[in-house]
């Protein structure tokens, strides 16, 4: 079997806008059509491609993954990735696909990758994964066939227990079991408490700037987002009043506003009650992270402060364990039951009951507890070893925003610079990246980029990451 070295490809060329993934999937798809590449050859590690390139290794493994999806190579473990065996070169190969227009990408709120600073992304190295796969192990070993049936569309009524006592002990919620829905991510509960609560042409209050996402279902769902604006103590509640006093709901993120970082401050929370009972509006609650919190104790949630059922909380699975689990909840008020009950037998479809097995067991015997409590020291560390690299070489060009907790940060870009043109130089780098601009409605010309922290193990790795960014400003 023949080695072949990346010096047979022809070099990339970085001033073109197609991303560098794109480059390195064409060199070998033209290398593999004319014969330089035969089948069986062994191709460079993905490891072995990015010290001689320069580049990250989520930028060529996503290049690879390409490759491999179409058929020219296969990965054979230990002995390396080779031509897929059998290729016939010149006709045989696919035509690639049709070449984007040159202009921005529009950005992905649920990219697939592991790139550097991605977001969304909690600290994979230090993932329990012996004791995950410990516990799933047991859970394979003890299925039953009627556990092999259709999933409740509720969620397994062991793991709502433990949710419902999780949620207790931790964010200061008295709910019952019968109280929470387990759904399969963010997308899919506001999909559930819209068709459960609201109708087209109703308005609701989003939190400007907010998580894109959520106006996009909602647009989708034709109901109006009324863009209210979030200061130092989280949305600005009498603002939200001005603009639509009789809005259907308000989608807010209480204990680390999305993207800012901030809390809602005790005022505006009792405000907001307030309104809601008054006009009999829904709080949708979306606490994504709020067990991270490194200045002090997590705050209560909003939600422990309804007296009168307004409040729906949303929480997540993804953030704190990992998000191809695809596990989320929502807390629905005792008189919604029934409604959501409802609902969920008409549209929903059930949570895979083996990955709600897993998750009950891991609450259960206390990992889940523990590795919270791991999390939110290491992360506390790592933010602090992120932050020093990155003014360390940026300082001149960027303020980083003090915040109280979450898991990125904010980079306030200097001058006149564009968050959208240095994220898009980013990505084709191999770097991950989000522009506050992309996360406002009405731009005000606030321009910042948001990158995690959670995967940035040493201040070493932020500097030279941060050289990286650097060149590309």
């Amino acid at each position: 079997m023949t080695v072949i070295e990346s010096s047979n490809l022809s070099p990339l060329d970085r001033s073109a806008a197609e991303p560098f993934y794109r480059q390195i999937y064409d060199r070998f798809r033209s290398a593999i059509a004319s014969g330089t590449l035969k089948p069986g050859d062994r191709i460079p590690s993905a490891r072995a491609l990015m010290k001689e390139l320069g580049l990250a290794r989520g930028t060529i493994e996503a290049a690879y993954s390409l490759l491999a999806a179409e058929g020219y190579i296969q990965a054979r473990g230990q002995a390396g990735t080779i031509v897929t065996p059998g290729l016939k070169p010149g006709a045989s190969l696919a035509n690639p696909p049709p070449r984007a227009e040159d202009h921005e990408a529009p950005p992905s709120f649920r990219p697939d990758t592991t790139l550097p600073f991605q977001m969304g992304l909690p600290a994979l190295d230090a993932f329990p994964r012996k004791i995950w796969a410990r516990l799933g192990a047991r859970c394979v070993r003890a299925m039953q066939p009627v556990d092999m049936a259709h999933p409740s569309v509720y969620g397994l009524q062991a793991l709502r227990a433990e949710i419902a006592s999780y949620l207790n002990i931790s964010r200061g919620l008295n709910c019952a079991p019968s109280q929470i829905f387990v759904t399969s991510g963010y997308r899919h509960t506001i999909g559930l408490i819209g068709r459960a609560l609201l109708k087209e042409g109703d308005r609701v209050w989003l939190e400007n700037p907010g998580y894109p996402p959520t106006r996009e279902m909602l647009t989708h769902m034709n109901i109006d987002g009324v863009a209210v604006p979030v200061d130092q103590e989280g949305i600005d509640v009498l603002e939200g009043i001005r603009l639509a006093p009789r809005a259907r709901a308000a989608v807010v993120t209480p204990a680390h506003q999305s993207p800012l970082g901030v809390s809602l401050s005790l005022s505006r929370r009792l405000t907001l009650l307030n309104w809601a009972a008054q006009h009999k509006a829904w709080v949708i609650e979306d606490d994504y992270d709020g067990e991270y919190r490194y200045a002090s104790r997590p705050l209560p949630a909003l939600k422990s402060l309804d007296r009168e059922g307004r409040v729906l909380y949303a929480g997540t699975f993804s953030k704190v364990l990992f998000p191809s689990i695809r596990l989320a909840y929502l807390v629905v008020p005792e008189a919604l039951v029934d409604r959501f009950e409802q609902i969920s037998q008409a549209f929903a479809g059930g949570s895979p009951q083996l990955t709600q097995c897993i998750v009950t067991a891991f609450i259960t015997e206390g990992h889940f507890a523990r590795h919270i409590q791991r999390m939110r020291k290491l992360y506390a560390q790592r933010r602090t070893e992120a932050v020093a690299g990155l003014e360390a070489v940026l300082g001149k060009h960027v303020r980083i925003d003090s915040q109280p907790g979450g898991m990125h940060l904010i980079l306030r870009l200097k001058a006149t610079r564009s968050d959208k043109k240095l994220v898009a130089r980013m990505k084709q780098a191999g770097l991950y990246g989000e522009a506050l601009s992309d996360w406002t409605m009405n731009a005000d010309g606030s321009s910042a980029v948001l990158l995690s922290f959670t995967n940035i193990e040493s201040r070493s790795i932020a500097e030279r990451l941060a050289r990286q960014i650097l060149g590309l400003m």
